[in-house]
């Protein structure tokens, strides 16, 4: 069956002035008492403010008994991938094993390279950095002595605690371009984009697996994921209005290019379901869901969608 996923609205909360996370909590803590199997945190410093990801899930993976929780998507070039060894680590032993990470290179836009010059991270350097800092942090999830000459230097450093699942937490990047998918296929966990439509998420899944099998990998073990944003509503117009300021508040760009190049969905529910499920029938076995407002009504929605559904 697949998995269903609900990324908690902490740029929303940020936006609006709403910076408690106890609210955030209970999102969680009410979508796993809805039978959601995931629950997502996104990432930014400055670009698009919000809530540490890797704090919050450790409030999270607290608060709840047996949801998964990921990041969707983590941006690690921004940080020490030392240092972000240790915190995965941790959080994931909080989580007693529940921790997805999904990882990014981050979007060419005038604000995110800012948010890397702050961090003094030199953005025309990332994809490099980033499959670096991976390798690295893969090789300190190991607990055994790791030397390294590249970027960052060590001799004989060991991490401790090391993840509780043996290896650290599956890696899912995004990507709805060839490269990306060769990526996902060669180095990765999963592929996680949030671009596809359900007529062509099949022919982007293919390639990830075909990737695999040339890199000598095992295509069944990847995971086939996507990332969605739904705003519900039996009135089309009154969704679609909802879903257009929703692109426009959170990207500070015009709605028809945020919904040209991510998935959105706005309509009633019956056209949800069939949407949702195109993605499925296309091999998507795990769906993270973003909602454009309304989180407490839409998550008892697509709640009973599944249901509905037999998922």
């Amino acid at each position: 069956m697949p998995r269903l996923g609900y990324l908690l609205p902490t740029r929303e909360s940020v936006m609006e002035g709403r910076d408690a996370a106890g609210p955030l909590l209970a999102l969680a803590e009410r979508a796993e008492s809805l039978g959601y199997d995931s629950v997502w945190v996104g990432d930014s410093l400055l670009a698009r403010p919000r809530h540490d990801p890797l704090t919050l899930m450790a409030a999270v993976a607290a608060r709840t008994k047996k949801v998964e929780i990921g990041t969707a998507v983590l941006l690690p070039t921004l940080r020490n991938p030392v240092v972000l060894a240790q915190q995965v680590a941790t959080v994931d032993r909080i989580a007693e094993g529940r921790i997805i990470l999904g990882v990014g290179i981050a979007s060419d836009l005038p604000n995110i390279r800012h948010e890397f010059e702050a961090a003094g991270v030199p953005f025309d350097k990332r994809v490099g950095r980033f499959n670096e800092a991976l390798r690295l942090c893969k090789a300190l999830w190991s607990g055994k002595p790791v030397d390294w000459d590249g970027r960052w230097k060590m001799k004989g450093a060991v991490l401790g605690p090391t993840p509780h699942r043996p290896g650290g937490p599956p890696l899912w990047i995004p990507g709805s371009v060839p490269a990306a998918r060769e990526r996902a296929g060669k180095l990765y966990d999963g592929w996680f984009p949030n671009g596809p439509r359900p007529d062509n998420y099949a022919k982007g899944w293919q390639e990830v697996k075909d990737a695999a099998e040339a890199a000598g990998r095992d295509p069944g073990k990847l995971t086939g994921a996507m990332y969605v944003t739904l705003a519900i509503d039996d009135d089309v117009a009154k969704a679609n209005a909802r879903m257009d300021k929703y692109c426009e508040a959170y990207y500070g760009q015009p709605a028809p290019v945020i919904r040209k190049m991510q998935t959105t969905f706005a309509g009633p529910k019956e056209e949800a379901a069939k949407w949702l499920k195109g993605f499925v029938d296309a091999g998507a076995s795990h769906i993270c869901i973003r909602l454009a407002g309304d989180h407490e009504r839409q998550l008892e929605i697509i709640a009973g969608i599944r249901r509905d559904l037999g998922w």
